[in-house]
């Protein structure tokens, strides 16, 4: 699945958590949307592994700055199920 297919699918996830509409692009950060609290993250995570069938390891979401880094851990996750 290539990095634009994974922005397609995580759309409908961010316009079902945020009530303001959140553009996801590979540049978006948390820092750029005021409703991106921790609990978010959290919730956020949770939908992402179950959409697309995948386990997060400790500290390893963490290390990404931005929805396009998230993207490619994402993909490496699918390489690796």
């Amino acid at each position: 699945m290539t990095n634009a297919e994974i922005l397609t699918r995580l759309q409908p996830i961010f316009d079902e958590l945020f009530m303001e509409k959140v553009v996801v692009t590979p540049e978006l950060s948390a820092d750029d949307v005021e409703e991106w609290t921790s609990l978010t993250q959290i919730a956020l995570l949770m939908a992402v592994e179950s959409a697309f069938q995948i386990r997060f390891r400790v500290g390893e979401v963490e290390a990404t700055r931005n929805v396009g880094e998230f993207a490619d851990l994402i993909a490496r996750r699918q390489e690796s199920r």
